[in-house]
């Protein structure tokens, strides 16, 4: 980023939220409320960077309100805390539909053939600059905090995926020794999860995970923010390597 973005980033971040923001992301977006002070001020900072670089689009008839844009970017970039983190460089658009939405795919086979399918989401990260999100359920897991499922999350997960370009469940990690541990706890975890869905054994991590190692890391940052406690107890492992990539410990503020 050149200096004149820096210097406009700095002013963005200095600005005050509005007393209306933070009533929405406690209402709508609850880790913020639990967050430690000093990462709380840092993510008020984050958020007014977010929503000056991002647009917003309703879709299905939904009128982008503060309460919108504040609830998921404030989400959002509960991921972003971690030093140098660049608040999804690959991301332009927010799209936001009232409820669940559908989309069309294009699968070829391995003989060739070609069909179409389509899909009801809950939310769909694009590499081309766009992320979409139901409304609905973005509110839902507002009010069920706790059961490891956050629509943002995951999906802005995939976001920091894509921006280490093969989007295999391995973001731009910092450091060497971190890449190290991250390939072999998360490969072990990850081949785990397979073997347990395979074998129809109950599984710790929604069993989605296994799908690939893209949704395992989604999957498992889901958890890591809503129900780390959790998570510590049953892969303590796993907890401490998104712990030492996100530079924080939710275990210590979640409620059990």
């Amino acid at each position: 980023m050149d200096l004149f973005g820096k210097q406009r980033r700095r002013k963005l971040s200095a600005q005050p939220w509005p007393e209306a923001w933070r009533s929405s992301a406690l209402r709508r977006a609850p880790l913020y409320g639990l967050l430690p002070a000093a990462e709380r001020e840092q993510l008020e900072s984050l958020v007014q960077i977010f929503l000056a670089e991002k647009t917003f689009e309703g879709c299905g008839g939904l009128q982008i309100d503060d309460e919108i844009r504040v609830a998921i970017a404030t989400s959002a970039c509960i991921l972003q805390l971690r030093p140098d983190a660049d608040l999804y460089p690959r991301l332009d658009t927010v799209l936001v539909y009232p409820d669940t939405f559908v989309v069309n795919h294009t699968v070829e086979q391995d003989n060739g053939l070609v069909t179409e399918t389509s899909e009801e989401l809950l939310g769909e990260s694009w590499d081309s600059g766009a992320l979409i999100l139901s409304w609905s359920d973005v509110i839902r897991d507002a009010d069920q905090l706790g059961d490891g499922c956050n629509v943002v999350l995951h999906e802005f997960a995939h976001q920091l995926d894509e921006e280490n370009s093969a989007a295999e469940g391995v973001p731009l990690l910092p450091d060497t020794a971190l890449a190290a541990d991250w390939a072999r706890v998360f490969g072990a975890a990850y081949a785990a999860l397979c073997a347990a869905v395979t074998d129809g054994d109950e599984t710790y991590l929604d069993p989605y995970a296994a799908e690939s190692p893209a949704e395992f890391f989604a999957v498992a940052t889901e958890e890591f923010f809503t129900a780390g406690a959790g998570l510590k107890q049953a892969q303590q492992e796993l907890y401490a390597v998104l712990a030492r990539y996100y530079c924080l410990d939710p275990a210590l503020w979640l409620p059990e």
